[in-house]
């Protein structure tokens, strides 16, 4: 099925793709917007958790896309227009040619996203920024966390950008969005899953750590961390670093935590 050529940024099929960082702002209402060929692939693939409603592509780039304009006949309708009048509709020059419009699912629930099994579950706590929070969905993803935990002090997965940078690795994953980080924790602790804070204090260092099949790894926001009551409730562990260097991006902490909690434990 050949796309659906578009000639007038006016089109009301393509209305939702129109003026893209005002949207973002504001918010969709339930849907999202993907950019690139990379985070439109993994949208459409078979692990993906949400549904595409539209996608909009430059016309040279047709051929490159024809497996994906396969993927969705019948599914999602993909419009196509020429460069210039994707940067038009779009509201900023669209370097990568491609957009995507999917809807967020719907929050996960607790009991469904661990189980009864073994399971590593990513807790996110207060993280309000987008690369951030796209490198640690990103991060997740590669080191096979069953689900990730949100509290109401984080900034939206489904962000353009936070999409971008996680290369779409967050389409594929449960996510659990809840209320604050105290009450999950305890959540999680009730379903006999253990929680891990990850500190640069940490009292326990993650070269000889030992854990539960059913764990927790709990971050906080750059700079002010997880709260001091949460940090003194759970066990801490600390990634040890040469003298007079305690610190690193939380997205880098928390991979190597979970390569140390997925790969090299038992």
């Amino acid at each position: 099925m050949a796309p659906i050529r578009i000639d007038r940024a006016d089109d009301s099929r393509i209305a939702a793709f129109r003026d893209v960082r005002e949207r973002d702002l504001v918010g969709r209402l339930g849907l999202f917007v993907a950019e690139g060929a990379v985070v439109l692939r993994s949208l459409v693939a078979p692990s993906s958790l949400c549904d595409i409603e539209a996608v909009l592509i430059d016309e040279r780039r047709q051929a490159a896309l024809a497996d994906v304009e396969t993927v969705l006949a019948g599914r999602a309708p993909v419009y196509s227009a020429s460069q210039g009048l994707l940067d038009e509709i779009a509201g900023f020059p669209l370097h990568r040619g491609i957009l995507a419009m999917g809807r967020v699912p719907p929050s996960v629930r607790l009991d469904a996203a661990v189980g009864r099994g073994p399971t590593t579950v990513l807790v996110i706590s207060g993280v309000g920024n987008h690369d951030n929070m796209g490198a640690l969905m990103r991060n997740a993803a590669a080191f096979g966390v069953d689900a990730v935990v949100l509290d109401d002090g984080c900034c939206d997965p489904f962000y353009r950008k936070a999409l971008r940078v996680a290369v779409g690795a967050t389409f594929a994953l449960p996510i659990v969005r809840g209320g604050p980080i105290r009450d999950l924790l305890g959540d999680l602790q009730a379903r006999a899953v253990e929680t891990l804070a990850l500190s640069p204090s940490g009292r326990e260092s993650l070269k000889t750590l030992k854990v539960s099949a059913r764990r927790a790894l709990v971050v906080g926001a750059e700079g002010p961390g997880l709260p001091a009551d949460v940090l003194a409730g759970i066990r801490s562990v600390r990634i040890d670093m040469r003298a007079g260097f305690d610190s690193l991006n939380v997205a880098t902490s928390a991979a190597i935590a979970l390569h140390g909690l997925t790969l090299t434990k038992s």
